[in-house]
């Protein structure tokens, strides 16, 4: 049985994952302008500028109030956790000891979250994608982790395609990860969405990293403006 949610979670995870899942060189980090689009429940921003890195999370979720974010969180890190149960086989774990282990990292990102939102407001931007309210190439990087491909039977191919076309527009550079939906499998939207970026002249770049859970997600995209 494969992961099935009825919803798009809001789910946390950390600074160590996204490095991991994104191969990123934290040194490199330094001096570049980071958006972690949509973020959820991640720490990634908040770790990241306690490192003295340039990062902004946005999400529509930022609309709400930093208790109701949080209550939203814990609420969809309980449901998420329950479908998890029903699907072990799916995933690998190897880094992860168990499900305990699990929620109780991702409860930890989401309090690291969720406790930063009211220390550096500033960095959390609400946003309803397909629109991002900031200027062209405001970024360097935007990290964008278990939404789109992750969630191939909600969005559609057009909502991919306008989504991508919006994280470009704010940045030299989009990674996304990963490149498989809730059942393991290669998403459909990701061959048809790489052929028309390569076409507009971006360089598509298809990674393994060392990253794995969820059994078959273990490749990054990295799209660049040449």
């Amino acid at each position: 049985m494969s992961l099935e949610l009825d919803r798009v979670v809001f789910i946390g995870r950390t600074f160590a994952e996204y490095v991991a899942m994104f191969d990123l060189d934290t040194v490199k980090l330094q001096g570049r302008r980071i958006l972690d689009c949509p973020a959820g429940a991640c720490s990634f921003t908040k770790e990241a500028a306690d490192l003295g890195i340039d990062a902004t999370a946005s999400d529509m979720a930022y609309q709400l109030s930093q208790a109701t974010i949080r209550q939203k969180g814990l609420a969809d890190l309980g449901h998420t956790i329950d479908k998890i149960k029903q699907a072990k086989k799916d995933y690998i774990w190897t880094n992860v000891a168990d499900v305990p282990a699990l929620a109780a990292q991702r409860k930890q990102a989401l309090l690291l979250a969720t406790e930063d939102m009211a220390r550096r407001p500033e960095r959390y931007v609400a946003a309803v994608l397909p629109k991002l309210p900031f200027a062209n190439h405001t970024f360097d990087l935007v990290l964008s982790a278990h939404f789109l491909f992750t969630y191939s039977e909600q969005l559609d191919d057009a909502f991919h395609q306008s989504t991508l076309d919006e994280l470009l527009r704010v940045a030299k550079e989009v990674r996304v990860f990963p490149l498989v939906s809730l059942d393991g499998k290669r998403s459909v939207h990701v061959d048809p969405l790489f052929k028309r970026l390569r076409q507009k002249g971006y360089t598509v770049t298809e990674k393994r990293v060392s990253y794995q859970f969820q059994k078959g997600a273990d490749s990054v995209a990295i799209i660049r403006q040449q």
